[in-house]
């Protein structure tokens, strides 16, 4: 019998200006799809002129200049709408999106739709059910007390995952969903018995632990600091008064 994790999966990835979800902007994202283990890889992307500089440090990451963005980027609004139907699509197939550390990706493309198609993730997907799994939070929960990083590149060398051109979102992508083929497989024994979306909902709780013991590793190292357990996506912040 094949699990649904040598099946149909689908994963999608972005680049961005920067790491804050609430101001930070979209360069480039891809979705991903595969219908089997060692299937054709199927891959959208989206080119995007964020309408604002991008920082140096953003560029010697991804690679893509303000120059690039403006000669061959398109405008947000069309392509944030591309965007969120192609995974409201998907996700209505049925088929389990990953997202390596959803909450930044997700969250990020929510508040862009919010800022430029005056809409939200929730909007796009209404009744579709959401099915997200995040090798991040998988691996955290799976194999805890491990020392070291757990970055897409750590976990790639970690589970022989190839990752090919890593900072470019189709290459991310498809390594995201690659890697979480390798760590259901390595621990079957303890996931083949879930569904996607009670993964999905485990995952919830997993990551909200996972904040909860940061933010204390955080206060024990004498530099506090608050992580949002939210999981996959974080709430919209209050609007200011």
């Amino acid at each position: 019998m094949m699990h649904w994790f040598e099946g149909p999966l689908a994963a999608f990835d972005t680049e961005t200006t920067g790491v804050d979800v609430e101001q930070d902007r979209i360069v480039s994202a891809a979705l991903v799809a595969q219908d089997t283990t060692g299937g054709r890889v199927r891959t959208t992307r989206w080119l995007v002129n964020p309408g604002i500089p991008v920082p140096v440090g953003a560029t010697e990451i991804h690679g893509l200049t303000d120059d690039h963005l403006q000669r061959n980027g398109r405008w947000p609004a069309p392509v944030m709408d591309e965007v969120a139907r192609s995974l409201a699509e998907s996700c209505a197939t049925g088929r389990p999106l990953v997202v390596m550390n959803a909450p930044f990706d997700l969250t990020l493309l929510d508040r862009e739709l919010k800022r430029h198609r005056a809409s939200s993730m929730a909007g796009y997907l209404a009744d579709v059910p959401l099915r997200v799994i995040d090798p991040r939070v998988l691996d955290k929960h799976l194999d805890r007390y491990r020392k070291g990083r757990r970055t897409l590149k750590d976990l790639c060398e970690l589970y022989e995952v190839p990752l090919d051109g890593a900072h470019d979102a189709a290459a991310d992508a498809t390594a995201s969903l690659l890697l979480v083929r390798a760590i259901c497989r390595r621990f079957s024994s303890r996931l083949e018995r879930l569904s996607p979306a009670e993964l999905h909902t485990l995952q919830a709780t997993w990551h909200a632990a996972q904040a909860r013991g940061l933010e204390a590793w955080f206060t024990k190292s004498g530099t506090p600091e608050a992580v949002d357990p939210a999981w996959p996506l974080r709430p919209a912040l209050p609007a200011a008064a």
